[in-house]
């Protein structure tokens, strides 16, 4: 191959890469264009005040304690709502988080506050053995379903409550706005939401016409829509929970819905490398539910494709080419997180933070890489791999099978042990 051929070739390269580094700048617009139009809807949407409110069972599945655990729970204490309970299920009788619930029930006495211990262990997926159980228990037949680093605000009940008033709505889910404990790890975990799961949710709500699956930090049903998937037993080894249930309902024809109020994700003090088990852990999960999907990510991630593309670029002599890529990656990514952050869920300390954006896309395009390299992931304490959806667990040695002791319910009292007296009060 002559000179001359040789500089087509690359020169034809060149501009294939050109083209494929504008993917992420696309995606990125049609963000922009799907979170603004969603939220200029949502506060122009009229606030119906003549909605029925039934009364909900809120299932809590805990273990371990997580950050600012009491706070988390007295949120959901302090509810506008008429009638609710709160039922937590704990699968290990001497969890530590067990005395934070019985201050709860003491510091809120007129709310109904129930603990289930010794879970029975039905499938792979502790937190759905929880939900199995915690499902039988519930008093009532609207149930509202949400993880333990979750805080809400008074109104949260009937801003769930309000979507199921349309027979077609079978779930009701909700995005999330950040508290971070402040050090860089949380604050690259808080930008998630902004930069990832919130543009990715409208999105996909925009192309599709509907959403497909929920989120864990919320998921409201009821008993019938659930009985129409067989129940949480038949996702008890499953690992992406959240994505299930709103998947299968919406197979049975029935609307996952958002909610009009964002709930708020506690996010502890972590380091860098326990920030980047998490993300690997989702980005598992991701890979083994939607694995087309997750090939497909290769054409979100903008900050390699900008280096790459204003590198060759500089390279060919092209700098005005190279300074319009990485300008045009800075302004969308940075603009859509703000945008999406700040102006649509109303995080005012997201601006603080905006500094961090590159950093955390580096830190997941090299996720994104590793997840093709492992299906093994920790969930609080316990591993798992995961393959097609499944959880299959690791038995570490000496482990040894045995039958958990029946499932009790405590109905609490109002005294206090000894030990609590060093736990917050509301």
């Amino acid at each position: 191959m002559g000179g001359a051929e040789l500089q087509l070739v690359l020169t034809i390269l060149h501009f294939l890469l050109l083209v494929l580094a504008i993917s992420p700048l696309a995606y990125y617009l049609l963000s922009f264009y799907c979170v603004i139009e969603y939220f200029l809807r949502l506060r122009r949407a009229p606030v119906d005040k003549g909605l029925s409110l039934p009364p909900v069972s809120i299932l809590k599945p805990v273990r371990g304690v997580d950050h600012e655990a009491y706070e988390n729970f007295a949120s959901f204490c302090r509810l506008d709502y008429p009638e609710y309970e709160i039922v937590f299920a704990v699968a290990d009788k001497d969890d530590q988080v067990i005395p934070i619930i019985e201050k709860l029930h003491a510091d809120f006495p007129q709310r109904n506050i129930r603990l289930i211990t010794n879970v029975p262990h039905i499938g792979a997926n502790e937190k759905i053995n929880s939900l199995c159980l915690l499902t039988q228990k519930a008093k009532y037949d609207l149930l509202v379903m949400s993880d333990s680093d979750v805080r809400v605000e008074p109104d949260y009940l009937k801003a769930v409550v309000a979507p199921f008033a349309d027979p077609e709505v079978g779930v009701v889910t909700a995005l999330y706005k950040s508290l971070s404990a402040g050090n860089v790890a949380s604050n690259l975990g808080a930008l998630g939401m902004y930069m990832d799961s919130a543009p990715a949710a409208l999105v996909a709500k925009k192309v599709e016409g509907r959403m497909r699956f929920a989120f864990g930090w919320t998921m409201a049903t009821s008993n019938k829509f659930l009985a129409e998937i067989g129940g949480w037993e038949a996702l008890v080894n499953h690992h992406s929970d959240d994505f299930e249930l709103g998947k299968r309902i919406a197979e049975c024809g029935h609307r996952v819905e958002l909610i009009a109020r964002a709930v708020t994700m506690v996010f502890p003090k972590e380091s860098i490398r326990e920030h980047f088990h998490h993300e690997l852990r989702w980005s598992i999960g991701l890979k083994s539910v939607r694995p087309l999907g997750y090939w497909g990510l290769l054409f979100t991630h903008g900050l390699p494709w900008a280096l790459l593309a204003a590198g060759t670029s500089i390279v060919r002599g092209s700098m005005t080419i190279a300074v319009f890529y990485l300008l045009a990656y800075l302004i969308l990514r940075v603009g859509l997180t703000w945008t999406t952050g700040s102006w649509g869920l109303g995080d005012q300390q997201v601006t603080k933070i905006l500094w961090l954006v590159p950093i955390r896309d580096a830190i997941s395009f090299v996720v994104w890489i590793a997840g093709f390299f492992s299906d093994q992931i920790t969930w609080r304490g316990l591993g798992y791999h995961v393959r097609k959806g499944q959880l299959f667990p690791i038995l570490s040695s000496g482990h040894s099978p045995h039958e958990p002791e029946p499932a009790g319910i405590r109905f609490l009292d109002n005294q206090l042990s000894a030990n609590r007296q060093h736990l917050p009060r509301p």
